[in-house]
């Protein structure tokens, strides 16, 4: 059976929420990557786009965070955070897996960019993601609709 996620467009009042959010799952990365790990990157990084974030919620709870810009040829996984006392449960993949199928739907390529110390890069792998490029902290990778 499908775990029942629902997603609610994020607020203001979200935003100490995402911030612990955001500390818990992509600190460890950036600091490992050796990347500002400092209070107001990790709020600007929250900040960027903000319109388009939406909280994952499970049984009323929040969860996660997913931000996603729909372009007209593109679907751009912006953001993927899931509370490290969720993650290991198949949620990651189950959400991604919905995106693929949106884009596959659409004839649209689903592209996100990972830092190269997040070993969420298997699991994207894993759905089909190929890397297209890279640059010194991250490697974009794409998934592209057969």
């Amino acid at each position: 059976m499908k775990t029942p996620l629902t997603y609610q467009k994020a607020t203001e009042n979200d935003i100490d929420y995402l911030l612990d959010l955001r500390i818990k799952t992509m600190v460890p990365h950036y600091a490992a990557s050796n990347l500002p790990t400092d209070r107001e990157t990790t709020l600007n990084r929250i900040l960027d786009q903000f319109d388009k974030a939406h909280i994952i919620f499970m049984d009323n709870l929040p969860i996660g965070l997913l931000k996603l810009d729909r372009a007209e040829s593109d679907i751009n996984i912006m953001q993927l955070q899931i509370d490290p006392t969720q993650q290991g449960k198949g949620l990651g993949r189950m959400i991604l897996t919905d995106i693929l199928k949106e884009a596959s739907e659409t004839g649209k390529t689903a592209s996100l960019s990972v830092l190269k110390t997040n070993q969420a890069q298997h699991l994207y792998s894993s759905l089909g993601f190929k890397i297209v490029g890279e640059d010194e902290y991250a490697y974009s990778m794409e998934f592209s609709p057969v």
